[in-house]
């Protein structure tokens, strides 16, 4: 069991973008059971491959890294993120076939961001799900934006907004509506 964790906890990459990956994380292949995530922060540049699910439950130390990486970048304050949010992202990998880094351009938003960003643009909503760590903005290098977004509805998890002129796609933990 301990060789087991200490395994996972090695797959685990936090990094600048200029930091070489580790060789066994990118060899690792994780089993039925467990739930991985590669991660870009576009804003940051900080980069996390990381077993966040396994054995049946979430891993804590994985949870803790991946909320930093999706930390609202204009403030620098960290949130727990929705796990099912994060077992949204693996089933829509999954549903894509996609293997490659879920490039991130906001995660949790503080409501001092979010009522900035509010004021300046009639597209940030007043009280959004940003600010609870239940939303996130995606893109995937490579991957057709309007296929990622019908990917994303097929889920029915939540909400699922397209964004084309910036260039990404909403997914929340909400009810299901798409805009």
């Amino acid at each position: 069991m301990m060789q087991r964790r200490a395994f996972l906890k090695s797959s685990l990459l936090l990094a600048a973008p200029t930091l070489a990956v580790p060789a066994l994380a990118k060899t690792a292949q994780p089993d039925s059971g467990e739930r991985v995530l590669r991660l870009y922060n576009t804003h940051t540049g900080e980069k996390i491959k990381s077993v966040f699910w396994a054995e049946g439950e979430f891993i804590p130390d994985a949870m803790k890294d991946i909320n930093k990486v999706l930390r609202d970048h204009r403030t620098n304050k960290v949130a727990q993120m929705d796990p099912e949010l994060l077992l949204l992202l693996t089933q829509l990998n999954d549903k894509l076939d996609n293997n490659r880094e879920l490039h991130i351009i906001s995660g949790y938003r503080s409501p001092e961001s979010n009522a900035k960003l509010h004021a300046a643009s009639g597209g940030v909503a007043r009280r959004s799900l940003h600010m609870d760590a239940k939303a996130i903005d995606i893109r995937i290098p490579g991957k057709d934006l309007k296929m990622l977004q019908r990917a994303a509805m097929s889920l029915k998890g939540g909400g699922v907004g397209y964004y084309a002129s910036s260039q990404f796609v909403h997914m929340d933990t909400g009810r299901v509506r798409y805009w």
